[in-house]
């Protein structure tokens, strides 16, 4: 079996894990629009495509899953969600299982409102969320809103234009500058759709984060739950984690995983403060907290080539061992000829 990996970039770790899985039975192939991409070199065929804002950019991964025999293909960036669910077919037609959920569970993840009121009908903690300006400033001169705050686009991803605000003053010129910055960044095309309301304010969570793995299996059905503890994060991601087993948080991963009916893993952010439980973020891909899965004794990426091969998975593959910490380290990468790896 043969699998790729989509927008790869640095992640290194998953073209290993799931080589590992795949054992010399099969091979691991890595796509990215950028020739310096880190993965890329520890693959065992690498390919150069268009970037996923252009025509090309499906042609391009349907060419080598069709020439390459891929069975799995397994989506790693948010902006390329919503265009491999809607040519989902195209490449079953080709004989690729696209590991990435359908359009209306893409949506309700990348539109951080949807994802408020997707919580709010679940009956599950969400963070107070406004969607203008104007409604944040007359729920704070009501005392319905108070700070600190948080700015953030509506349609986000890689922790981009996200800004804390302490007091009324910061607030209207954060927000204001928040917005003509994010105009400036790849989330600008999908934020000028709705200008008015392409940032969201809601209140700063206080308490513990978590991190959840969602998993569902290729039907969408809901399979399991690991749960972390963040204890540092770097650039917007986790960087030291340890695992747990906790009752609550694995109840409250199962409500989504069944309700929302997304396809493999479901990277869930979670604040807990006290006995009061708040989802912030729900990503429908591999996120920077699944390492610390694996780690801890899981492994999703075999558990996914047996679904795509009608079997069940190992049990030991979906549970996790509580109370190992981890962290995250750098290493560097040759950056040989791209030709030298190519099939």
């Amino acid at each position: 079996m043969n699998i790729l990996l989509t927008s790869a970039g640095r992640r290194n770790y998953l073209v290993h894990y799931f080589r590992e899985a795949l054992a010399g039975a099969g091979y691991v192939l890595a796509a990215d629009a950028s020739t310096e991409a880190p993965a890329l070199r520890d693959a065992n065929y690498s390919f150069i495509v268009p970037p996923i804002s252009d025509a090309g950019y499906i042609d391009a991964l349907i060419s080598i899953c069709k020439n390459n025999n891929v069975r799995l293909l397994i989506a790693l960036n948010d902006l390329e969600l919503p265009v491999l669910a809607q040519n989902r077919d195209r490449f079953l037609e080709v004989g690729t299982i696209p590991v990435v959920s359908s359009p209306q569970v893409i949506d309700v993840c990348f539109d951080k409102w949807a994802t408020h009121n997707f919580l709010q009908q679940l009956g599950l903690g969400s963070p107070q969320t406004l969607l203008t300006l104007r409604e944040a400033q007359a729920a704070l001169k009501t005392g319905s809103l108070a700070f600190p705050l948080v700015i953030k686009p509506r349609w986000g991803s890689a922790s981009i234009g996200i800004d804390y605000v302490e007091d009324v003053d910061e607030l209207e010129m954060a927000y204001q500058l928040t917005k003509v910055r994010l105009m400036r960044t790849f989330l600008g095309e999908i934020s000028s759709k709705d200008p008015e309301r392409c940032l969201l304010i809601q209140e700063r969570l206080r308490g513990q984060e978590f991190g959840l793995d969602v998993v569902n299996d290729l039907d969408g059905r809901y399979v399991t739950t690991f749960i972390k503890q963040k204890l540092s994060m770097r650039a917007g991601e986790t960087d030291r984690a340890v695992t747990l087993e906790n009752e609550i948080l694995q109840s409250i991963g199962q409500r989504i995983g069944e309700n929302l009916g997304h396809i493999g893993n479901l990277d869930c952010d979670v604040f807990v403060d006290g006995t009061n439980c708040c989802v912030l973020e729900m990503n429908p891909r591999f996120g920077g907290g699944y390492p610390f899965s694996h780690m801890g004794g899981a492994n999703l990426p075999s558990a996914l080539i047996a679904w795509a091969k009608n079997e069940p998975p190992d049990l030991e593959w979906l549970g996790l061992k509580p109370q190992i910490t981890s962290a995250k380290c750098d290493r560097l990468v040759e950056l040989k000829k791209l030709q030298d790896l190519s099939p």
